[in-house]
């Protein structure tokens, strides 16, 4: 779905930015619910407020919704043919390379320095090869970037302005 919000957000419509899409989209990860239905949630809501918010909703869970109806109701024929099966492989494979399209392009948007480098290998690392929850990797990374906020990179404090008395 990011390539395809992206193209319709960004792109077409201009309704938001690059940044704010992926911010958009991290919460949504983190939020229950379907990804695309919490960006486009956010964005109605943000365009025209609550029933922005719900005729977004409706308006991208209405399409599934039909056609899997649609599919349950023929399921049990459907799957017996043979360019049937063949079809859903070559959507899969189809699938499989928007999501490679989606991810390289948001890493590419996300990833700026060595520090999200490392952040990025090592989250890799503990979900590929540790089998930890995402959850407690968006958590984790979660924690990571508010301490980096507010201590490392913390806003500097805007100075005072200078009194009258000491100008003269």
């Amino acid at each position: 779905m990011l390539p395809i919000l992206e193209r319709e957000l960004v792109g077409k419509r201009n309704w938001i930015n690059s940044n704010e899409l992926l911010d958009f989209y991290a919460v949504s990860q983190s939020t229950p619910g379907i990804i695309a239905v919490n960006v486009a949630t956010f964005i109605g809501y943000r365009q025209a407020g609550f029933a922005g918010g719900i005729i977004a909703t409706l308006g991208i869970i209405t399409p599934s919704i039909v056609i899997i109806s649609i599919l349950a109701a023929c399921i049990g024929t459907i799957d017996k043919i043979e360019w049937v099966r063949k079809a859903l492989k070559g959507i899969n494979i189809a699938v499989a390379a928007n999501l490679t399209y989606g991810t390289i392009n948001f890493a590419k948007k996300s990833i700026k320095d060595a520090f999200a480098v490392f952040l990025f290998l090592a989250a890799f690392f503990a979900v590929y090869f540790c089998k930890l929850s995402t959850l407690w990797i968006i958590f984790t990374a979660a924690g990571i970037g508010l301490c980096q906020y507010f201590y490392v990179n913390r806003p500097s404090k805007l100075t005072e302005p200078k009194d009258r008395k000491d100008e003269q």
